[in-house]
């Protein structure tokens, strides 16, 4: 009887490996089921990036303001006779500036001038003017 039971038991381990250590067993299927989550993660970022990027493309294909826009905060490029002012809070750190950053402009023209930083900004107003400039003044009260 001991003789039955022991093969009995051998069977049931023979049978038992495939269904966990198999091909097609417990362990694989959950392995190919966290590989199938993580791949349709990964695709559902893909086609948001992809929206995002068709977005910009018709945006660029469209329009100047696009351009401009990227000219501007990407490279850091200016219109001719606009001045680039930066406010800076008085408290945070000045900005380390890079030996050629400081001596190239954004057109690629070598700049001697040193970059300002405008610590604290105040409003400044232009004085009144008066109306009738010169010939007011000249004109006397009674005539």
């Amino acid at each position: 009887m001991r003789l039955v039971t022991a093969v009995l038991i051998v069977l049931l381990a023979l049978i038992q490996y495939p269904l966990w250590w198999g091909h097609g067993g417990w362990l694989r299927v959950h392995e190919l089921q966290q590989q199938l989550a993580q791949q349709m993660q990964k695709n559902a970022d893909a086609k948001l990036r992809n929206e995002r990027i068709q977005g910009e493309v018709q945006d660029l294909q469209n329009g100047t303001a696009a351009v401009e826009e990227r000219a501007r905060y990407e490279m850091g490029m200016v219109k001719d006779g606009e001045v680039f002012v930066q406010f800076v809070s008085p408290n945070a750190p000045l900005p380390a500036a890079n030996a050629s950053s400081a001596t190239t402009s954004t057109r690629g023209e070598v700049s001697a001038a040193p970059l300002h930083v405008v610590p604290n900004p105040e409003s400044r107003t232009k004085p009144e003017r008066k109306r009738g400039g010169k010939a007011a003044k000249d004109k006397k009260p009674g005539h």
